[in-house]
């Protein structure tokens, strides 16, 4: 059987501030970039580690995007944020800060093992990072 993984999904307002937010304050990497004719971000992918996400700019037109919307949309909420392994988790923490990150949960030690932080990115999502990892 092949090894699968999950690649979150998410829709931006705007997308090219929320890729330079993700790569500058979180450490990702745009790997892939697709734009429009006019420039607008359709659809980008981006790494962080072994991880990767895809986003693109919101439109509530398209069939996927007739399906999801930002949290601002409703009311500031998330029904799902992703968790990325970050082995040096104090040094990524402080790159967050630095870089304007919304620290919602600060870093700690959590009692399940591993140590920790949740953010929001400008556009109200939430990121997190830990070190605990169920793969070791």
């Amino acid at each position: 059987m092949s090894n699968y993984g999950a690649i979150p999904t998410l829709a931006y307002k705007d997308a090219e501030g929320a890729i330079n937010f993700l790569t500058v304050a979180l450490g990702f990497k745009a790997e892939n970039v697709y734009r429009t004719e006019t420039g607008q971000v359709m659809h980008a992918e981006l790494s962080l580690g072994k991880a990767f996400i895809m986003l693109g700019t919101a439109d509530t037109t398209s069939d996927f995007g007739k399906m999801t919307r930002t949290p601002e949309e409703v009311g500031g909420f998330n029904t799902q944020s992703p968790y990325f392994i970050i082995e040096e988790i104090n040094d990524h923490y402080e790159n967050a800060v630095a870089n304007g990150a919304n620290i919602v949960m600060p870093i700690k030690d959590e009692d399940y093992g591993g140590r920790g932080y949740s953010c929001k990115d400008p556009e109200g999502y939430i990121w997190n990072f830990g070190t605990y990892s169920p793969f070791s």
